[in-house]
């Protein structure tokens, strides 16, 4: 059985307001804990919000047609599997969906061009057509989130570069 990384009772209590200032760029708190999540469970913080940006542009109320909800745009199944109650939930979103991204992460040993196919288009598909996916929009999305975390590396690289005059 799977659990959520728990975080402290303070963090959880952290109402989050559900409208467009939520995003990445107006809303730092969302960041704070894709970071968190990410730091947890092993993986890279740029994966984690590209991912982020492609499904739902960091808007924690997005829901597709298909049924896909939240920051990192989970199923159904995916939520029974990660214990996630409400996926309209930062936390729990963020919990499960980045917990299911580090197994995903570990199952196609760090090849993480497999991990975000399989996160696309469910975990079954990718193993049973390995290095060889031909389908357009698998190929599409992964190249989506390929240029963002590139981007988000670039990002993190400017964020990292001290600044002359401060802090010297």
């Amino acid at each position: 059985m799977r659990r959520l990384f728990a975080l402290p009772l303070f963090m959880l209590a952290v109402a989050i307001p559900s409208t467009a200032a939520t995003r990445k760029e107006g809303n730092p708190e969302l960041r704070y804990y894709a970071d968190a999540y990410a730091d947890h469970y092993g993986v890279p913080r740029a994966l984690v919000h590209a991912v982020i940006a492609q499904e739902s542009d960091w808007n924690p109320l997005a829901l597709s047609t298909k049924g896909a909800a939240g920051l990192m745009q989970l199923m159904p199944a995916s939520t029974e599997d990660y214990l996630v109650r409400n996926r309209f939930s930062v936390t729990e979103n963020l919990g499960g969906g980045i917990q299911y991204l580090a197994d995903l992460m570990r199952e196609f040993r760090g090849e993480m061009r497999l991990a975000v196919a399989a996160y696309y288009c469910g975990s079954r598909r990718i193993p049973r057509q390995g290095l060889i996916y031909r389908n357009p929009d698998v190929v599409s999305y992964v190249e989506a989130v390929r240029r963002r975390y590139q981007f988000e590396l670039h990002e993190q690289a400017d964020r990292d570069v001290p600044t002359p005059g401060k802090g010297q």
